[in-house]
């Protein structure tokens, strides 16, 4: 069904005919990608999080797997999202020069986000103690979400920036012409559900891995 839906929306995407906007022309499109890959971030970063409050209060090593793998899937939904960002920057706000970062704030801090996650499996990989990692990598867990919102949302707002709605840029609603939205709803729920896809295919890969390994340790 995911698959599906992301064929559909890729194939309407990039036929459907859109309204012109200034500056952005055909490189709003790319809004089918980009915030829709934040999106699906954000669903992982809540997941995440949700496993991590389990795992704190039951000690089940699934729950520690699940809030990790769900994190890892999220660092690289942020990556893309990073990526696309870049580069329908590169082709609008900076075309014509070689800029491919500028520092706006709302890049800056989803960049922040992505680093704190990164910095939550450094954790991990501090700890040899896997009781001991599973609660502390679970608290720090919850702390990194807890940010999600005010990097991605509040603190962005407040700031002067290139982004939508900023600094003379058409507003978000100013590019999402109802024909477009047709597209981008779909391309939201395709993407989480490519998220939840990822998600579920490496717990099962993990899970096997654990126990695998448990049955290799009892036989040496």
């Amino acid at each position: 069904m995911t698959l599906v839906l992301l064929g559909a929306f890729s194939f309407a995407g990039t036929w459907l005919n859109i309204p012109r906007v200034a500056m952005l022309e055909h490189t709003a499109r790319n809004l089918y990608f980009h915030v829709p890959m934040w999106f699906a971030m954000m669903a992982l970063t809540a997941l995440s999080a949700v496993h991590a409050i389990q795992c704190l209060r039951t000690n089940n090593p699934v729950s520690d797997i699940r809030s990790s793998t769900a994190a890892l899937v999220a660092i690289v939904f942020g990556l893309l999202g990073l990526a696309t960002g870049s580069m329908w920057a590169r082709f609008t706000w900076y075309e014509g020069t070689n800029i491919w970062w500028n520092f706006d704030p709302k890049q800056s801090m989803a960049a922040v986000q992505v680093l704190i996650y990164g910095a939550y499996f450094a954790l991990r990989g501090a700890l040899d103690d896997p009781i001991k990692r599973a609660r502390i990598a679970a608290v720090y867990n919850i702390f990194a979400f807890v940010t999600v919102p005010f990097l991605l949302y509040v603190l962005p707002r407040q700031l002067e920036s290139l982004h939508p709605g900023a600094e003379g840029n058409p507003a978000f609603s100013d590019i999402t012409d109802p024909i477009m939205r047709v597209v981008f709803y779909p391309a939201v729920i395709g993407f989480i559900g490519l998220g939840w896809l990822l998600y579920t295919q490496r717990v099962r890969l993990s899970r096997a891995s654990a126990t695998l390994q448990s049955i290799l340790g009892k036989n040496l």
